[in-house]
């Protein structure tokens, strides 16, 4: 399609293409209704640019002359998912911000080694800028550089630049996908490495792994079962790992939900669990499932289904999350003199009062044939909800409760002493667990002891 463009006779004007490609616009047909197809006209493709200066007659006539410019083949935008980009500069008491502009005549981008993944979290700390890929841990000198020596001694000095070298810690560790598992606490940092089933804590000292102090197992089993199918939406492992510091108690709190959804109640399966420095070990499992948690100022919240939690309030029952009530327990071992036979014949603890006990063994006898029965003691009288549970009170003496453990069970084929006139649990080893409904009361248990005498079968 041609056009007309009116002109003045002593001019000079340059006809100028700007699409390469003449654009098809779509149309709806007056009669029929039908999206039709037709090709934009030539005059949208090209426009005029008047060539003499201030347009008068005989004035200089100017050209194009050489232009420098480049042509990007890819007119796409490119992820880059090991590399950082960072803008102008911001400063809200001058008025001065840049954090829109990103000029590509600065090297404003700096990249990380793509054979570890993806960057997952970015923490600056002090003059330092701490990279968290999945499957290397980094740090970035921020506004300095390090300079190395022809013997490989090396010096930081300033420089002009905003990311200078990058120097990763020691040790194949990363955080996998699960950068909600990051807490920070003073100049540690917490994370977890779900491919190789260790929880993390980066100090001065480098990366330490605090997953061994005795939970090696443990979390081999419980990060290995978040190996699942990856999600169509969010294009990660299903199953998430959350974490938070909590700093009433000074503990990192750690929770595993396998199932990776936004849970209504705590029925679903997870495991949160808190490690303690103070003991360089895993202290206590709770009985709450956050989506997220975390320490502002002097308390600790965490969020479930869009609302926020305080913990340790006064205000609430003790061993309740989220409106939920839930026992504590406490489970203990008894397991002197590993290679005998033994009949324990007592329970006690230090405390106070309303706990209960359940004691179970490994016996090959009668009991393990007919079902190993709980048995159990309370502070306080309490209702039997099993004919065959052997039951009995804890007596307080000098501040101290006491328990026979007293043997309920029907008499047994063999036996001379029929079973309800003796007592003792008999067992290598004896599995107690102390517990104690939800209540606004304190409930304190200090030690837990048990007297036993040799056993024959």
């Amino acid at each position: 399609m041609s056009a007309t463009i009116e002109l003045k006779y002593y001019n000079s004007f340059w006809a100028k293409k700007i699409k390469s490609i003449t654009d098809v616009i779509p149309a709806i047909d007056d009669f029929t209704d039908v999206p039709q197809d037709y090709a934009s006209s030539d005059a949208d493709d090209w426009y005029i640019e008047e060539s003499r200066i201030r347009g008068g007659y005989n004035n200089t006539t100017v050209d194009f002359g050489v232009k420098a410019y480049a042509v990007d083949a890819v007119k796409k935008g490119e992820t880059r998912v090991n590399a950082m980009i960072y803008s102008g500069i911001y400063n809200s008491r001058t008025g001065i911000n840049e954090t829109n502009q990103f000029s590509v005549a600065k090297d404003i981008t700096k990249g990380v080694d793509p054979a570890y993944g993806s960057i997952q979290k970015l923490y600056a700390e002090d003059s330092n800028l701490v990279i968290f890929q999945e499957d290397k841990v980094s740090r970035a000198l921020i506004d300095k550089d390090a300079i190395y020596s022809a013997e490989g001694g090396g010096t930081v000095t300033s420089a002009n630049l905003v990311i200078g070298q990058i120097v990763p810690y020691a040790g194949e560790f990363g955080i996998s996908t699960e950068p909600e598992s990051f807490a920070v606490y003073a100049y540690r940092k917490y994370f977890t490495d779900r491919k190789r089933n260790a929880v993390l804590r980066l100090s001065r000292d480098g990366i330490e792994e605090i997953s061994r102090y005795g939970m090696t197992d443990f979390f081999r089993d419980e990060l290995a079962s978040l190996n699942g199918s990856i999600n169509s939406v969010t294009q990660r492992i299903d199953g998430r790992i959350i974490g938070g510091y909590d700093i009433h108690t000074k503990k990192y709190e750690l929770s595993i939900q396998p199932n990776g959804t936004f849970k209504e109640t705590n029925t679903d399966p997870y495991k949160t669990l808190s490690f303690d420095e103070s003991v360089k070990g895993w202290t206590s499992f709770y009985t709450y499932a956050p989506d997220f948690m975390g320490s502002l100022g002097n308390a600790f919240y965490s969020f479930k289904n869009g609302q926020v939690y305080k913990h340790y309030s006064d205000t609430s029952a003790k061993g309740t999350f989220y409106g939920d009530p839930q026992p504590s327990a406490v489970t203990f071992i008894f397991n002197p003199n590993v290679s005998m036979s033994k009949n324990f014949k007592t329970v006690n603890y230090e405390g106070t009062a309303a706990w209960e006990a359940q004691i179970t063994t490994d016996s090959d006898t009668q009991e393990r044939l007919l079902g190993i029965r709980p048995y159990q003691f309370a502070g306080s009288l309490s209702q039997i909800q099993n004919d065959f549970i052997a039951s009995n009170i804890f007596i307080k003496k000098e501040n101290k409760y006491f328990a026979n453990i007293l043997n309920a069970q029907p008499a047994k084929p063999g036996e001379i002493v029929f079973g309800d006139q003796i007592s003792g649990l008999k067992g290598f080893v004896a599995t107690v667990t102390f517990s104690t409904a939800a209540t606004t009361a304190d409930r304190e248990l200090f030690a837990v002891s048990t007297e036993y005498v040799q056993s024959s079968y």
